[in-house]
């Protein structure tokens, strides 16, 4: 619905730009769906403006109004990131001689700390699928389900859209790796530890999955992103643990601990698909609150 609404504004520069980036630059789908929608959202307040008739002046005004729309930074940035790489491409490919959006300043993004979950809650959460009862029309199968995908989810620390696409192929039972596609179609190979391992063998055996999707649901279809995070809510709730954990909270989680147990920040970078060290680096910020907490505790002259 929001696409066919927005193709009111089809802007053919628009168009040929997202098919370069998606064919050329391999970017992924999630990333041609949000550059689109920021473009045409610029599109629709400025419809028969050429392009190169736009000035420094104009960004800085759209800056401003999304800053006093109270846009979070991190949309802010997005926004800028879909038309600098927009305007790049036109320079690029000479329809346009300036980049007018080279002087613009961006408000320096906020990074918070990552929320993440202690050992023992994961432990406690990893065992409330096979502890929690059935509704009798579930499949039996359900529950090994649900305990594979959240080891998988701490076993590995992949994305959300990661796991839900797996297929049954990508899971190499010999050498315990997974093969995931991640952000801009790449691949890279994950160790699977053995609980993890365990797990998605009992719930392939007892769902007799052996082609596909490797997380299916009732019908036997791929498992979505958003039934996983309901599931996810779900035990959750029935472990007592804080409503505010999601999927992505576990990868946090997944980071976080190696980092406490000696792994080194370039291994964590390549196991989290980070393409800069830079992202992988909060990481170390958390290890580092952390240790200076039990500094201040512990040490007699803190």
């Amino acid at each position: 619905m929001e696409q066919q609404a927005a193709s009111e504004f089809e802007d053919p520069l628009i168009s040929e730009f997202l098919l370069f980036f998606q064919v050329e630059k391999n970017a992924s789908p999630h990333t041609i769906v949000n550059y689109r929608h920021a473009l045409l959202t610029f599109r629709e307040l400025h419809p028969d403006t050429d392009w190169h008739l736009f000035t420094a002046d104009d960004f800085r005004n759209y800056l401003f109004c999304l800053m006093k729309a109270n846009a979070a930074r991190s949309t802010i940035r997005l926004t800028f990131s879909a038309l600098r790489s927009f305007f790049h491409y036109l320079i690029r490919h000479e329809k346009l001689k300036n980049n007018v959006l080279t002087q613009v300043s961006l408000p320096k993004l906020v990074k918070e700390l990552p929320v993440f979950m202690t050992p023992a809650q994961v432990e406690h959460l990893l065992e409330v699928p096979l502890r929690l009862s059935r509704k009798k029309q579930a499949p039996p199968w359900i529950a090994l389900r649900d305990a594979a995908i959240l080891e998988t989810f701490y076993s590995t620390g992949m994305r959300l859209t990661e796991l839900s696409q797996l297929n049954v192929d990508a899971v190499n039972v010999t050498s315990s790796i997974v093969r995931v596609l991640g952000k801009g179609r790449k691949e890279r190979l994950l160790p699977l530890g053995e609980p993890a391992l365990q797990a998605i063998q009992k719930y392939q055996q007892a769902a007799k999955i052996l082609k596909g999707p490797l997380f299916i649901n009732k019908s036997k279809n791929r498992l979505g992103n958003r039934s996983i995070w309901m599931m996810m809510k779900k035990y959750l709730r029935a472990g007592n643990l804080p409503a505010t954990l999601s999927p992505h909270k576990i990868r946090h989680s997944f980071a976080t601990h190696l980092l406490d147990n000696g792994a080194d920040l370039r291994s964590v970078q390549s196991l989290l698909g980070h393409a800069c060290l830079s992202t992988t680096q909060i990481y170390t910020h958390i290890t580092t609150e952390r240790l200076k907490y039990a500094y201040s505790q512990a040490h007699p002259r803190a």
